[in-house]
């Protein structure tokens, strides 16, 4: 049977456009994460982007002091303490090759036969070297790649900038190509907002919070590489389950082994009783209890998205798993396929 004319050119519209889609994939792919970023950054920074625009009454203003803030609070803090940071890289290096695990062994365990303190010896040892390795190398691969980083931080300026100020015409936008019918495509998005702002504001923003609390801590007590214990707390404390605790506690045993026992007994109650608080009243008071995101799922999707996506995969991880379960919710209640416009 000839294929008809008509048939025959809407076919070649069909694979032009899929073909134009694709290279316009292949275009971003580079840059996707960094879009990706600017526009997480660009909702995390909205609440204060429409007070501003109150005051000021114009969005490239307020987008632009959203902007500004961002920088003064992020950005020019990293640009000065990365050094120092990666300085007490080096610092822990050394003191980890001093180190006499053979004699921390035998004094933890005691009681254990001499070959097996031996192997555990040699097993930290070879982990500790291992770990020296990567991170050297990891460092290595960030110095050599900053002008690359750098187009990447111009690309997320960018978009956060043009998603505050045109985030209406965006929003129109993406409405008008949706298929979902109107009153669903609402409660969808309310949804998807409550479930973003759960792990972006209860588990990303406060795990920051919680984590430069203990490196202040860390800082007043005179514990040795306090920044770089500081970035370890942050990530610590984004990640459920895990918390800042498997930070503080070690460091705690490190000053009473140092002898410093006022100041571990100290530094103990401090995150005890004031960084381990910070969580059960801020958390709350970002997001709604009845918004909160299954700890499993937070935790699953950030490993996996860690593996992924790198850093920025802890919050593209347990959104998209998130996502996923909430069309499969709608499925099992037979609601899916009303959510989509007939024609």
């Amino acid at each position: 049977m000839p294929v008809k004319h008509s048939d025959l050119k809407k076919y070649s519209i069909f694979a032009l456009i899929v073909l134009l889609i694709a290279l316009a994939f292949v275009i971003i792919r580079p840059i996707l994460l960094s879009i990706v970023t600017g526009l997480i950054l660009a909702y995390a920074f909205n609440p204060f982007y429409h007070r501003i625009k109150k005051i000021v009454r114009e969005k490239n203003t307020a987008a632009f002091s959203v902007g500004l803030i961002i920088v003064l609070i992020i950005f020019i803090p990293l640009w000065f303490l990365i050094p120092l940071i990666i300085q007490q890289v080096f610092d822990t290096f050394k003191e980890l090759q001093s180190l006499d695990v053979g004699g921390f062994i035998q004094t933890i365990l005691p009681i254990t036969s001499a070959r097996l303190q031996t192997d555990l010896t040699n097993a930290v040892i070879n982990f500790i070297s291992k770990i020296t390795s990567a991170s050297l190398s990891a460092l290595a691969d960030f110095l050599l790649n900053i002008p690359t980083l750098l187009l990447h931080l111009s690309v997320v300026i960018f978009v956060f900038f043009f998603t505050l100020r045109d985030q209406d015409k965006l929003k129109e936008f993406v409405s008008g190509i949706s298929p979902l019918k109107k009153e669903k495509e609402k409660l969808l998005v309310k949804q998807f907002k409550d479930m973003t702002s759960s792990i972006v504001y209860g588990y990303v923003v406060v795990g920051i919070i919680q984590g430069v609390a203990t490196g202040i801590g860390l800082i007043i007590f005179g514990v040795p590489s306090a920044l770089l214990l500081t970035v370890f707390a942050v990530f610590a404390a984004i990640i459920p389950v895990v918390g800042v605790w498997l930070i503080w506690v070690p460091v705690a045993i490190y000053l009473l082994m140092q002898g410093n026992t006022t100041i571990a007994i100290l530094f103990v109650l401090y995150n005890a009783l004031i960084v381990s608080s910070i969580d059960n009243f801020l958390r709350p008071y970002l997001v709604a209890r009845k918004t909160k995101s299954s700890s499993v799922i937070v935790l699953v999707g950030m490993i996996g998205g860690l593996f992924v996506f790198g850093v920025l995969g802890i919050i593209i991880g347990p959104l998209v798993l998130s996502y996923v379960i909430l069309f499969i919710e709608a499925y099992k209640n037979k609601a899916l396929a009303d959510m989509f416009q007939s024609e």
